[in-house]
Order: structure tokens, then sequence, then C-alpha cells
């Protein structure tokens, strides 16, 4: 018998294996509908002393309606065998009312159900608060998978409330699973969302998003308090649905859409949307794709938080089925297509449908993003958990695909308890248990092991990361780590894996630990580079160089993370991404999956990372955006990144866009320091010729610069500038046609050619390098005629970094902001440079009378920002050595870079003072990354943000026109370093 604390607790009752099912997206059949004008229609006392008996004293419709009288229990009540069958969903309306002068109390419809060979269990479908002032409506879905007895009943949080029942409606989708479900809130109620604690729900006019009413959400008690909404049996395994549902919340937070189902009790929970900000008192839409790949016996969707308890409202929640589209099967496999072996990234969902019909077609192999990583199967000391491992392993058992385990130690996703209280010999200890229990599980049917994974860090002496990790254990984690994982598997192919590995410096920092480490006898057998690449970064030529760096250590070579991002920084995002870009992307794969073609002997297997763009990190990092990064779009179709893989003849013409600024060079076959400001376009390597190229803009002409890797000395070898359908030709011999000026040049690796072309205001380009015994490369494209490239330099020497002006600063030349990126008037500076012993100094002297830091905003505070790229790389985004240093005129600093500038942020040293007539900002900024010498060129510029009150009013740099060199550094000036 129930009892009335199954009340107090409900969050813990199944309250929700059974919600309102508002209008579906196919018409309904009704299975039962009962309106008591005639009779209780079987509808039965249940509990000692009820009283069921059709009245006329009130009804929702018609003349009668069934009254429930004589209850002394909270479970008491009216009660009928439903006619339900197992595996259909069946929706449940009603409307109930309090009889004249009765309490208010929660009624609800609850399904009494005991399975075969089981125990019963009471299963909410709807509930109302009821008063006796109007009819209020409980409606609910309910489905059940496995042969039970059923008892549906109405029941009453007050133990002696008597109340009235009228239009109770069953009915069934024709095919549920399918028919997709949308709650809009109009009729005034929850329909079926109820609380997953204590929160309190409640349908409001003011809470609307569109029409009159939406769900207010108040009096939380947890994050994950808040509404939710059955949706078991809505959803088929195997089937992917799109859900979404505005939100709004009067103060900022962050809120996300959330799956939990339930399987035997044991309850698991995904995102469908990460936790995603919201703007105070603005409606945002959350959306996302699941695709549900588990058994299950409750399933609802939720809103949550991500910390905190603040209100919120929902309204216009919908999931819609998607059908598959069938794959493409009359295109090549692309296993079929590369001489090395071919895996893609997979997860649960994968292994169903047209998903694994795709990975079947396309691929050799496959690895986890998740279900082998230390969370994943040690959640807790000595408790593991196998069921994803397992059941991925055996998709890929059963499907004859090879299989890459990944990954037994990272510093990542690691659950605390590892390095809580660790000495070395504890957290050593763990590490060799843990190794020995998921390797041992999975010994002969994973083959290779990223056993140690983002241990790199270049910015260190030692080039090693100081995660956890290494600061208890130092090097033996990676020793021990491998030891045990040779000893519990001795055939397994075990890999040192990191990402930016392409990247000249993280290159040489992990040659030099994998040298170390293998001549100590450690046995790694193979080095992994994930490549998470961009459509422009890095250079293909970088990971040509990096594959062939590491041949020379004897080690196998894996390309474990592949994919390419759309974005070239970490702040755009497209509502679409164009053809256009899409045509880039594809003529990426084509140019990266050329280097892997000729470096297959070294390489042994590539890995794209995800097997479409359906479910890929990318998605949600480093922020929530639009970005599909793979061959295959999110219905599983070919993009034109399968067909630069597979037949580049497929892909479509590229144009592309070049820089052209204005100046003048000499020509006469060197390189003048001026080519230097800007880093040659590529030409896509082809056999063993590859080319770079620059333009530069006069009134009179471009000048044009083609750098030539051919090793084959042959005098008709020739490069050609066509320009606006003119072509111009200079072959490496020298000889070129008359009418204007150029000039080759040797160069220790193949050949150099200058020339000024006629042709001022030129913008269509194409350059085509053929070499007369071989390929052919070309570029073509336009090109964007520049204002020149502001420089300056910088004398050596040490001011003291204290915001006064030391004697030293004299000698350093001055420049003046003056390029307006908003406002035309304002703060300005007058700014010097200095360098010594790897430091750059920066002294900025601002004009601004007003003095504001009212802003929330630090960029919005009266400040100045430097910029500095090292390497002076002009990338559309920024390296991990790039720093964006904003200094407020208080000194209160803010840092930017890549992955929340961790290659940067302990690198600057400031001061601020005030001057009559505004203020002093003086910097230290230290450049580890590369070695400062005269000559030495910097990317550069500063920006002075004016602010009047709490907005930034006016903003003023010395170069960059574009307001965007927070997210690139391609228009920066360029610092010149002096004696």
């Amino acid at each position: 018998m129930r009892t009335a604390r199954y009340w107090v607790i409900p969050a813990f009752l199944g309250l929700l294996a059974g919600l309102l099912a508002p209008p579906a997206l196919a018409d309904p059949v009704t299975i039962a509908g009962y309106d008591y004008e005639t009779s209780a229609g079987g509808w039965a006392p249940r509990g000692a002393g009820v009283s069921v008996a059709t009245t006329a004293d009130a009804a929702h419709s018609g003349s009668q309606s069934l009254s429930v009288t004589g209850r002394s229990a909270t479970w008491h009540g009216t009660s009928i065998t439903p006619p339900f069958e197992k595996g259909i969903t069946y929706n449940v309306t009603a409307w109930a009312r309090a009889l004249p002068g009765q309490p208010s109390s929660t009624v609800a419809l609850t399904m009494e159900r005991t399975p075969s060979g089981g125990s019963t269990t009471y299963e909410r479908i709807g509930a109302a608060t009821v008063t006796d002032a109007a009819w209020v409506e409980i409606s609910g879905a309910y489905s059940f998978s496995v042969d039970s007895t059923l008892n549906l009943y109405f029941e009453s949080s007050g133990d002696t409330v008597a109340f009235y029942l009228d239009d109770v409606v069953i009915s069934a989708d024709s095919d549920p699973t399918q028919s997709g479900l949308s709650t809009d809130f109009e009729t005034g109620a929850a329909q079926g969302w109820a609380p997953r604690g204590s929160s309190t729900l409640a349908a409001s006019t003011s809470a609307a998003h569109a029409g009159s009413y939406g769900l207010a959400v108040t009096n939380r008690s947890a994050s994950w308090d808040g509404p939710a909404r059955n949706i078991l049996g809505k959803m088929a395994k195997g089937s992917k649905y799109a859900l979404e549902v505005w939100v709004r919340s009067a103060t900022a937070q962050n809120l996300g859409l959330s799956i939990e189902r339930r399987l035997s009790g044991t309850p698991s929970y995904e995102r469908v949307v990460a936790p995603t900000a919201l703007a105070a008192g603005v409606w945002t839409k959350l959306a996302g794709t699941y695709t549900l790949a588990y058994d299950h016996d409750f399933l609802s969707v939720y809103v949550e938080s991500d910390t905190g308890t603040l209100p919120f409202d929902i309204d216009d929640f919908s999931l819609t089925y998607i059908a598959p589209k069938p794959i493409q099967t009359d295109i090549p496999s692309l296993k079929d297509t590369v001489p090395f072996t071919l895996g893609a990234a997979f997860y649960r969902g994968a292994t169903l449908g047209e998903h694994a019909k795709l990975i079947n077609k396309h691929y050799e192999s496959v690895t986890p993003g998740n279900a082998l990583k230390w969370d994943a199967t040690e959640p807790t000391e000595g408790v593991f958990t196998f069921a994803e491992g397992d059941a991925l392993v055996d998709f890929a058992t059963d499907n004859d695909l090879q299989f890459r385990g990944h990954t037994l130690v990272w510093h990542s996703q690691t659950p605390d308890w590892v390095f809580a209280g660790a000495t070395k010999e504890i957290l050593l200890q763990r590490i060799e248990n843990h190794i020995r229990a998921v390797m041992g599980r999975y010994k002969g049917r994973i083959g290779t092991w990223d056993v140690v994974n983002e241990v790199i860090d270049e910015n260190q002496p030692d080039g090693l990361r100081r995660s956890p990790w290494f600061t208890i254990a130092g090097l033996d984690y990676i020793r021990t780590a491998f030891r045990v994982a040779r000893e519990v598997d001795p055939d397994a192919t075990l890999v040192f894996n990191d990402y930016n590995t392409e990247f000249p410096r993280k290159r040489e920092a992990m040659f030099k630990v994998v040298k170390q480490l293998r001549q100590e006898g450690v046995p790694i057998d193979a080095v992994g580079h994930q490549l998470h690449v961009n459509i422009e970064q890095a250079p293909a030529s970088w990971i040509e160089s990096s594959i062939e760096r590491f041949a020379q250590l004897g080690v196998e070579q894996q390309v474990t993370e592949l994919d390419v991002s759309v974005y070239t920084d970490f702040v755009s995002s497209y509502a679409s991404v164009p053809a256009a870009v899409l045509a880039e992307q594809g003529h990426r794969y084509k140019e990266i999956f050329d280097v892997f073609r000729r470096q297959a002997s070294k390489l042994t297997s590539v890995t794209i990372w995800g097997v479409a763009d359906d479910a890929t990190w990318l998605s949600s990092f480093p922020i929530t955006r639009l970005n599909p990064p793979l061959p295959f779009d999110d219905e599983l179709q070919a993009k034109p990144a399968f067909w630069g893989i597979a037949d580049p003849a497929q892909l479509p013409p590229l144009s592309r866009q070049l820089n052209a600024p204005a100046g003048s060079v000499e020509v006469d076959g060197k390189r003048d320091v001026a080519w230097d400001y800007l880093p040659d376009a590529p030409i896509a390597r082809v056999g063993n010729l590859s080319a770079g190229f620059q333009v530069r803009s006069t009134s009179g002409g471009l000048y044009v610069l083609g750098e030539v890797v051919d090793a084959t000395n042959n005098k008709t070898d020739t490069v050609t500038f066509t320009v606006e359908g003119t072509a111009y030709r200079i072959q490496r011999g020298g000889t070129h046609a008359q009418g204007f000026k150029a000039h080759a040049k040797k160069t220790d690796d193949g050949y150099r050619v200058e020339a000024k072309l006629p042709s001022g205001t030129a913008t269509d380009v194409k350059v085509v390098v053929d070499d007369a015994s071989g390929p052919e490369i070309s570029w073509n494209g336009t090109i964007s005629l520049l204002p020149a490239i502001k420089t300056t330099s910088a004398p050596k020497g040490t001011p003291v970094v204290d915001g006064t002006v030391d004697s030293v600063w004299s000698k350093a030349k001055e420049v003046t902001t003056g390029t307006w990126v908003q406002g035309t008037s304002g703060a300005t500076a007058k700014v010097k440079a200095l360098w010594n012993n790897g430091t750059l100094y920066v002294l900025a002297r601002v004009t601004d009378p007003v003095l504001s830091e009212e802003s929330p905003n630090a960029y919005e505070e009266d400040s100045v920002e430097i910029f500095v790229d090292p390497e002076n790389n002009k990338t559309k985004g920024y390296d991990d050595d790039d720093g964006q240093y904003r200094i407020s005129f208080t000194g209160h600093q803010s840092i930017g870079g890549t992955f929340d500038a961790f290659g940067i942020r302990d690198n600057l040293t400031s001061a601020a003072s005030l001057t009559p007539t505004g203020y002093i900002v003086e910097a230290a900024i230290k450049l580890p990354t590369v070695t400062l010498a005269k000559d030495a060129l910097l990317g550069f510029d500063l920006q002075v943000n004016d602010a009047t009150g709490p907005a930034r009013t006016a903003a003023v740099t010395w170069n960059d026109p574009t307001g965007q060199s927070y997210l690139n550094t391609s228009r920066w000036g360029v610092l010149q370093l002096a004696k």
C-alpha cells in the first residue's frame, strides 16, 4: 500500500514516467473516451470506503461527471484496467475539479504496473493542482516495454479530498517514435512538464515567448532542478531527433538542454545543448540533435543551469523525428582511396542505422571519443564501468574493424580522486592498476593504445606540461604508463599522442622528449599527430616537416584526430557555412591528404575525428557554433571535404584571396626585408614542387615575388603571373617578355623571381609554377589592395617598468595611434618600444582627459591593448604565442590569446601612472618562443580604448584598421628590432 511519504519525495518516484502529450505532429487515434454522461464507464473505487458515481452536480462538458468521495488515504480514488499494449505510447487527458468546500490538492493520474515476475511500480502520468473554483486539465503520456499487469487510477495528495472527473480521453500515436512532440503551454497548464526536484512550475502569461503562455520556473533547489518532460516512447533506439526550446532568464545565467535515461533504476545523463550564456531578459533558443543509442525504461528531457538556482522561463518546446537519409552507395569508399589504414572516432549512436553503414563503407578502424577515458572507465577508485567500452569494442569485432584505444593517461577527464592525497608512489600505483584493468580487459581486441595524451608544453624548458601527473611524479608517470602497457599487452602498438605537433616549437619539444624516453628503453612504438587544423592553418608543409622529422626516430607515425575547422579564429560564427568555405575546406583536405600520400611509407594510419558533422566536438569547442569539420555532413552525405580525399577532380573551383599592401621593392632577385613583413602565400605542393608568393601594390603597377622549391634545375622552369587576363612569364634562367621588369635568382632549394607588372589596379590574379620536367602548381583568386604596412623600430634597452619614463626611452622611435576603428576622435597614444634579453618593452603615453573604469567589460574601460606576434606570422587567427595584452589606466591587466591565453598568460609585467593629460602605460612582455636579435621582425600593434562612463566611445590603433586585432594578426603592423 502506498503512503503519504511518496508525496514528499516525488523526484525519486518516477514523476516523469509519463507526462503531457501536447498536440502531436501526426493525427492521434482515440483508444477510449469517458464522458460519464450515462455511466461510470468501468471506473471503480480504489480503497475501502471510496464511492464512485456519476453526478449532474457538475460537468466539464455535457451534463454529468464522475464524483469520487469517501477517501481516507492519498492513494484512494478511482481506477480502471486500461486498454494498453506494450510498445505503444498513449496520451491521456482528463479534467478534474474539487467538490464545493474541499481544499486545494494535487490530483494525479498514476499507473500501477506489475511486470511479469517483477515488483509493482507506481508511475506518474500527469498531475495538477485542483480546487473547487474551476476545472483543471490533467494530461500526460504513458508507455511500457515489458509484459505487465496495469491499473490506471486517479488519486489526491489530500487524504480526504473529494473531487470530480470528466472527459477522460485515451489516444495513441500512429507511430509515436516518429510523430514528434511539442508544448506551447497555450492551454494555461504545464502540459506535462514536472519539476525534477522541488522547483515550482506554472504556466504564466508573463513567461510567454510566443502566444499567451509560457512556463515559469521558480524555487529551484539545485542547478539540475527545473522543468522536465517525459519522452518515454517518443524516441526509438537508433533514431535521431531534433530538440529545441526557448529559454529566458531575468538575470544572466547559462542554461542547457539534457536527456535523462534510466535502465533498471540506473540513471545516465547526456547533454543535447551545453549550457549556453543567456543575456538578461533575452529569449534564446536551445537547439540540438540527439540519437537514442541505449536500452532504457525511463526517458525525459530537461532544462538545467550549469550552476546556481536562479529562476527562468521556457516556452515552445519541440521534439522532431529526423528521417534518416540513406548513405550514398554510388561513391568511392574512402578506405579504398588511401594507402594506409583510415579510421574514424565514433560513439554509441554511430553503431546504429545509417551511421553504422557509413562506418562500414568508408573506414577500417574506429576509436572512441570518450568511452575509454579514465572518467568513463574508473570514476571511483577500483570501481570500473566497462559497459560503454564493451559495446563499442563488440561493434568493431562484429564488423571486422580495427580498434584504437583512447586514452589511458591524460591530464583532462581524470577524476579528482586520482590525484587526491597522492604521493609519487601512490600515483604510479594508481596508473598501474588502471592500465592493467582497462588494457587487460581488451587484450587482443584493441591493437593500438594512446598511452599518454597531450603531455608536451613547448613553453617549458624541458618541454613537459606541468599537469598534476608531472607535478607529483615527474617523467616517471610516462615511463610507468608505457612499461605497464607493454607488460599487459606485448602485441599492442603503444602511442605517444599530442596536438599541434605540426607547429615547429611543439614538434621539437616532443621530438626531444620522445627521443630521450626511447633511448632510456621506454617502449614508445609510435607518435600520434592529432591535427586539429583549420582551413588555413597550419601550413601543410609544417605537417609534412613533422612527419619527416619524427621519421628520424624510427617510430611508427599515426594521424590520430584529424578535423578541419571552417574558422580561423575562436570567435567567429556562421548562421550557415557558405559554399565557398566548404569548397575551401575540400581543397584543404586534398592538400593534407596529398601530404599523407607522399609520406605513406612513414604513416600507418589516419583517424578522422568523427563519423559525420552531426556529432563533432567542434560544435561546442571553443564556443558553441556551427562548425562542420568532417568529410560527411549532418545527413551523412559527402561534402567537398570527402572529394578532397577521394577524388579531388570532383572538387568545385577554388578562388582564394590575398592582401596586397602598398609598397615598393628593388626588383633584383634579392629578398628585400619588406617582403618579410608578410608570410608568403603558399601554393599547394605537387610531387616535389612547391612555392609561395606575395604581391605589393603601387600606382604604377604590382610588385610580385615568387619563392619556388624545385630541386631540378631547368632554365625553362617558369612562373607565370596572369593579371586581368594578361600573362607575365618569368623563366628560371632569367628570360621574360619585354615590357615589364623581372629578375630570377637561384636559392638553396630552388629559385626566386621578382617582377614589377604594369597593372596597378588589377584584382584578379593567377599564379602558375611550371616545372619543365615535372608537375605544375597554381593559385587562383583575387587580391585586396591595401594601405602600406606601418613599420617602426625598437632599439636595445632595458627600462624600469614603473610607469615613469626613464631616460633610456629617449633613444626609441615614437609612433602615434591614428587609425580609428570606433569613432573619429578621442584618446590617442604616443608609443615607443625597446627590447633586451628576450623581453619586449612598450611605452604608451595616452592623451585622455576623462578616465573611466565603470564598465564591467575590460575592453570598454580606458585602456591600452598591446598586440604581439613574436614570429610575425600574420595569420587570420592567433598562434599559441600571439598575445593581446590589455592594461587599464589604473594598471589592471587582462590577457587574450588562444586556449584561454594558455601559452602567454604569464608573460606580462606592467605599470600605469596618471599624468595631467591622461596616463602612461609601461609594459614588459616576455617572448620566450623566439630569439630576439637585431633585425628580427615582430607583428605588432597597439590600440587605445576610450571610455565615457560605462561605455567605450572610441578606439584607435596604430596600423590595423579592421577592429579585429583581438581575433587575428593579419593586419597588424611590424616592429623591427635594432641595435
